[in-house]
């Protein structure tokens, strides 16, 4: 698989795994066609479960197309031209539906920031900083986001082979480093636009993203 070079190592902030289990689950008639939505969270009173999208076309026996997806809402919900997330997310869940794929949408905002510092790091990136030096201006972590929790959440799921839709190279070493199997990486390429630009390059140079 593609190697990470040295300097984009940094980037991730390793966190101990959190014990989750699955809580609820309910198929759902989508605009992409019909999935089952479940839930997992480490109380079952969590107000924000990490949620597994699973196209009611499944196989387990056979490698899922697979997309870990951590939320944003600006882009997600809002449709934010700032980022390509809600048009990446659409994208994966049009190929979910075909391919009989999952969507692992985990509850980390703004690379793990929360929406309060990704809203300020905005406003930093509007004078000029780019997304990695606003942030570490904030005193934050570039990209604080893990990815034990898709990996417990793909092995509940029976899931041990995937075509995993990623242009990050991290989400690459945290299942290669994990006992999923990888058999090929599907890209998840947006076309850029104006207001985003500035940003994809960013990830493109700075962060490894193969864009």
């Amino acid at each position: 698989m593609t190697k990470i070079p040295d300097k984009h190592y940094n980037l991730i902030k390793p966190v101990l795994p959190v014990p989750m289990k699955r809580y609820s689950e309910a198929m759902m008639p989508l605009e992409w066609g019909n999935f089952k939505m479940v839930t997992y969270a480490n109380k079952e009173n969590e107000p924000m479960p990490h949620i597994a999208i699973v196209s009611e076309k499944m196989d387990p026996s056979k490698p899922v197309l697979v997309r870990m997806h951590s939320e944003c809402l600006t882009g997600d919900l809002l449709g934010s031209k700032r980022c390509d997330c809600g048009e990446q997310l659409d994208t994966a869940m049009t190929m979910a539906a075909e391919q009989g794929g999952v969507i692992i949408y985990l509850r980390q905002e703004g690379r793990g920031i929360g929406l309060i510092n990704k809203l300020k790091a905005y406003q930093l990136q509007d004078t000029g900083l780019n997304t990695i030096d606003a942030n570490t201006h904030l005193g934050l972590a570039v990209d604080s986001r893990e990815y034990d929790m898709a990996v417990a959440i793909l092995q509940d799921l029976g899931i041990d082979t995937i075509d995993l839709m990623t242009n990050n190279p991290l989400k690459i070493k945290a299942i290669e480093d994990s006992p999923i199997n990888i058999r090929k990486r599907e890209p998840l390429i947006i076309p850029s636009k104006k207001e985003n630009k500035g940003y994809l390059l960013t990830k493109k140079e700075k962060m490894g993203h193969m864009l």
